[in-house]
């Protein structure tokens, strides 16, 4: 039997760790782990056109599966190049491993052609990142890394010459037992006390959750049942929490909707759960606050708490809601239901009158047909931008669905990339790719890996002719929009000169056959929709600074649009309010 080479060890010890796909672009010192690759049935090489489009599809693979997913580049530019999607994998806390291949070890410190340092390069993205420079470094380097990006929640990157890779592995190598998944965090006994004393001597209380409530909704349910207390949550806490939820008031931030914002500041006690919700401004300053957090460098960075918990939100409720006393009295519950109905009731027309004359066509009226063509297991992969206010407040969450997005690196072209990881899971699950015709074309080269894999990816595309976000931000500073408008061409004659199915939707009444026909399509698809780039409807409140810094809205509705379905689940919601 041969002797085994370290790529070969590489590869290996990657699929014994649960990896089935490396994705990446290939490269000369990329190449011995690619060719291990190629002659190892248990894992895929995905071959992409951008380094950045495998980071991506890396990191929502490892989102949507909870397990470590794998990338690579060739040196020097080709894995820099991943740097954009590892940065959004690491801050959605996505295990990912991230091979940056390297220059002959005897060239590194030289000047040599396309020399970098990326074990330099890639540390304030990643838990762990170092260089791989002998042969006996291994395996030992890569478990570790495995053990980073898993134990940790994020990503790993290992520099890895190509002359290294090449060299025979060590003789009597030590293979440990891998860390394939995280254990859960309880809150000691002390603190469990302290936050159940808090809550007894509080007559209003409000949870504000995240995505850390993931795999925790029965527990948030019967804790909010008992305590008597609104949901309020953030982006990435929708999928897991709005669904199912008579206590639901909400999102706020920037795309918030609904009571959320009223519910966090009238309270007496917050309790943030799961979330590292980032604009502090929508956060109250004079009431007090618990957070509950399984990463201890998250608790307090957004602002002055009264408690905080470490600790996983079901270990942790599990522990707390015994403790709690039941509170009997329902008037702010009750109030806030109230004005979350009222809330959405205002604005739920915009999308709603004359939507079959309206051309161009509204992008809320697109998204509210997509959430009730689309799959009940349906992925939703959303773009930075508008896109993420049309999925904030259109898409609706059962417990099946889930939804992808660039939620806290706010990286433009996301979705497509995302989607191609989200596929790769499961050609039979519908995934939805929620495009921006900025986002679409900054990295439209990777429709062709749609193409070459037959991923049966569903683009829908909202095609405004301009990047909306930036012009509302100009708009509401007082500048005049410049340099926000796509001169574009026919995207859905592109996709059928791929090889895909396409078609280009003007007229509202051509919408839901559209989409009908692109989800029956067995390959991949795009439908381009020319929606209305002045969707936009600014409250006559809002400052500059409330948008360019992503603050406080006066009106506490900072985009005036619709909510789609949510307004029905809020009327839902209001039978439970006991009537006088």
């Amino acid at each position: 039997m041969a002797k085994q080479n370290v790529a070969e060890q590489f590869v290996d010890i990657l699929t014994r760790a649960g990896v089935k796909r490396l994705y990446g672009v290939v490269g000369d010192s990329l190449n011995p782990v690619v060719d291990a690759i190629r002659r190892t049935p248990a894992i895929d090489w995905i071959q992409v056109r951008h380094e950045e489009v495998a980071a991506f599809a890396a990191g929502a693979e490892a989102q949507l599966t909870g397990k470590l997913a794998a990338c690579a580049g060739s040196c020097g530019p080709g894995n820099l190049h991943l740097i954009n999607g590892l940065y959004d994998a690491h801050r959605s806390m996505a295990p990912v491993l991230a091979l940056a291949s390297q220059i002959p070890s005897s060239e590194i410190g030289l000047g040599y052609f396309q020399e970098t340092h990326p074990d330099q390069l890639f540390r304030e993205c990643s838990h762990y990142s170092e260089l791989i420079s002998n042969p006996q470094q291994m395996p030992r380097v890569l478990q570790t890394a495995i053990q980073h990006a898993i134990g940790r929640g994020g990503v790993s990157v290992l520099a890895l010459p190509g002359d290294i890779a090449s060299a025979p592995a060590p003789d009597k190598a030590i293979d440990h037992a891998l860390v394939t998944s995280r254990p859960s965090v309880r809150p000691g006994d002390a603190e469990i006390d302290r936050l159940a004393a808090l809550i007894d001597g509080a007559k209003r209380v409000t949870l504000f959750c995240g995505s850390g409530t993931a795999g925790a909704h029965a527990e948030v349910m019967e804790f909010a049942e008992r305590i008597k207390s609104p949901i309020g949550h953030a982006l990435r806490g929708k999928e897991w929490i709005q669904y199912d939820n008579k206590y639901d008031v909400g999102m706020s931030g920037l795309l918030g909707y609904g009571a959320a914002y009223e519910a966090t500041h009238e309270c007496d006690l917050l309790i943030l759960l799961g979330t590292d919700f980032p604009y502090n401004a929508f956060l109250p300053d004079d009431v007090k606050i618990v957070q509950v957090d399984v990463r201890p460098e998250h608790l307090g960075r957004r602002s002055k708490l009264d408690l905080a918990v470490w600790g996983d939100v079901k270990e942790t409720l599990r522990s707390l809601t015994p403790r709690v006393k039941e509170k009997t009295d329902r008037r702010f519950l009750d109030k806030m239901l109230k004005k979350h109905a009222d809330a959405l009731e205002g604005v739920v027309k915009a999308y709603t009158r004359k939507v079959d004359k309206h051309v161009p066509i509204h992008p809320e009226y697109v998204a509210s047909v997509l959430d009730e063509l689309a799959d009940d297991d349906a992925v939703f992969t959303v773009d930075t931008g508008m896109c993420n206010v049309w999925a904030a407040r259109y898409i609706s969450p059962n417990g099946r669905r889930r939804i992808i997005g660039s939620f806290s690196h706010g990286s433009m072209a996301n979705a497509l990339p995302q989607a191609i990881g989200a596929q790769f899971i499961d050609r039979g699950r519908q995934v939805v790719s929620m495009s921006g015709d900025g986002g679409f074309s900054m990295l439209m080269g990777d429709f062709l890996t749609l193409v070459q894999y037959d991923l049966p990816v569903k683009v829908v595309l909202f095609n405004n002719s301009s990047l909306g976000m930036v012009e509302l931000e100009m708009l509401v500073a007082g500048l005049p929009s410049y340099g926000t408008t796509n001169h574009n061409p026919d995207f859905a004659a592109i996709a059928r000169a791929a090889g895909a199915y396409g078609v280009r939707v003007e007229k509202p009444k051509q919408l839901a056959g559209a989409l009908k026909d692109a989800f029956k399509h067995k390959g991949p698809a795009l439908v381009d929709i020319v929606t209305d780039p002045n969707a936009l409807s600014i409250p006559p409140k809002i400052s500059a600074e409330m948008v360019s810094g992503f603050a406080l809205s006066a009106g506490k509705i900072v985009l005036d649009g619709g909510v789609g379905r949510m307004l029905q689940m809020a009327r839902s919601n209001l039978r439970n309010v006991p009537r006088p």
